[in-house]
């Protein structure tokens, strides 16, 4: 059995996958809709939508097989993403990479395969479209053209839930990729044992500032503070804009000290930027810490709320001392 190699640019492309918070995500009827029309059009049992990462290829969408990913070391998608064209392997047992191949010899009995690379915007390949058979096939020019298209419309699939996840103005993930994201990470730390926690940020006279200033010079503000908030941000943590002028940021795997000194290099950043901002108002925030306790929170939500809370009394305590009260 052949191992596939790796592409050139598999950092890279490891990175772009993660980023696009894909792995392991419930269904998704507009892939699964595209894998029963493969299965439809080209007569096969089995069709997936896989994506590979450093070491399995996991089925974002799949028919005909009950198994929700498999090792990339056995995979014929790892080969797949090496070209740039479809890869098609008509009968197994003629190809002297696969005969011996686990797939091949055991369940699903693959004696044909053709699969399409799945691209990214910046040209990262992700996995593919392909297509599974117990039996060998010809397949022709016209329908590796035809698994070209499904697998273009899957690309634009996979750029159009980036966008519903993305906060337009902001450019950080918005409620809904926070959610998707942040479930992910807690589960994970969860399982693993690992400090995980969550920061509440609200804005603080957010709306005088749209009221004189304008909501352009809001929405700079907004921006510059996602910014920071970004920038703040180890590579497993996640920051994200879930309201209007509220925020939220999750850290996996951070003690209580890192993330204390977390937030005191972002209270920095803000007050450089006051400083050398010429504005007639300064950014400032409030914000409610929540350290994961698996007693007693059950989910995201449960974190959410409770940091919403510690906020809250933050921004009523910090008002009430402004007053001499």
């Amino acid at each position: 059995m052949q191992k596939p190699d790796k592409p050139a640019d598999e950092e890279d492309r490891i990175i772009t996958l993660r980023s696009l918070n894909l792995l392991d995500t419930e269904k998704d009827e507009r892939f699964d809709r595209l894998t029963r029309l493969a299965l439809h059009v080209f007569e096969v049992p089995i069709a997936l939508v896989s994506l590979v990462d450093e070491s399995r290829q996991w089925f974002k969408s799949c028919f005909g097989l009950s198994v929700s990913e498999t090792h990339r070391d056995v995979s014929f998608c790892g080969h797949a993403i090496l070209g740039d064209e479809a890869f098609v392997i008509q009968d197994t047992h003629k190809d002297p990479r696969f005969t011996d191949n686990p797939l091949v010899t055991g369940e699903p009995y693959i004696r044909f395969y053709a699969g399409y690379p799945i691209r990214y915007s910046d040209g990262s390949k992700l996995g593919t479209l392909c297509l599974l058979d117990q039996s060998p096939r010809h397949f022709t020019q016209r329908e590796q053209l035809i698994l070209e298209d499904l697998a273009k419309i899957v690309e634009h699939e996979i750029h159009a839930v980036q966008l519903a996840t993305i906060d337009e103005l902001t450019e950080i993930p918005n409620r809904r990729g926070f959610f998707a994201s942040a479930t992910q990470a807690l589960s994970l730390c969860r399982r693993q044992k690992l400090p995980v926690s969550l920061v509440f940020l609200d804005l603080n006279q957010f709306k005088p500032i749209n009221d004189h200033f304008g909501h352009a010079e809001g929405d700079k503000a907004l921006i510059r503070f996602a910014t920071m908030l970004n920038q703040v941000c180890r590579q497993t943590d996640i920051a994200a804009r879930i309201g209007g002028d509220e925020f939220a940021l999750l850290l996996p795997n951070a003690s209580t000290a890192a993330v204390d000194k977390i937030l005191t290099r972002f209270a920095s950043m803000v007050a450089q930027e006051n400083q050398e901002q010429t504005l007639d108002y300064r950014i400032a925030y409030s914000h409610g810490v929540v350290h994961f306790d698996p007693d007693k929170h059950q989910d995201l939500d449960d974190l959410l709320a409770e940091g919403d809370q510690l906020m809250y009394l933050r921004k009523h305590k910090g008002k009430m001392q402004q007053s001499g009260l």
